[in-house]
């Protein structure tokens, strides 16, 4: 019986930003937070531990759930469109949101929320690793208008 080395499809997959959404995201939950002393972090620390992201320099994986796991990946060459929102609140603390736009059926809209980064360097990387990945896999994007 004769073996093929196995290809790696990760070869040469650089990750870009692994994390969780932030503890306080904005000043609305460190209100909160003061107010109930303390308490209301309880149920952030849960919802924070659900929700895992990896981003790479060749696909977007969001590990969801606590008990149950949930794993999902958006290659980036599916990648439309990049928003990037940074409430007051939230710049303040150092967080911020990306909502990616993508052609995945099962996943049109990613919201990369409320995580502990510097938002706008991350999509910069982002948004260059998305067009080094539609050049390395030959996709090419074209916008046309249909006029009645």
């Amino acid at each position: 019986m004769q073996t093929y080395p196995a290809e790696s499809d990760h070869a040469g997959e650089e990750i870009l930003f692994e994390g969780r959404p932030a503890l306080v995201p904005s000043l609305g939950i460190l209100a909160l937070s003061i107010l109930t002393l303390g308490l209301w972090l309880l149920p952030r620390w849960w919802q924070r531990g659900s929700k895992l992201y990896r981003v790479t320099t060749r696909r977007i994986v969001v590990e969801s759930g606590v008990l149950s796991k949930r794993l999902e990946q958006i290659d980036l060459y599916r990648i439309a469109d990049y928003t990037v929102d940074r409430p007051f609140g939230q710049r303040l603390l150092g967080t911020g949101n990306l909502l990616l736009k993508t052609f995945d059926k099962s996943t049109p809209e990613l919201d990369v929320h409320e995580i502990k980064a510097d938002v706008v360097e991350l999509y910069e990387k982002l948004r260059v690793a998305t067009e080094a990945e539609k050049a390395r896999r030959g996709v090419r994007m074209v916008d046309y208008e249909i006029k009645a």
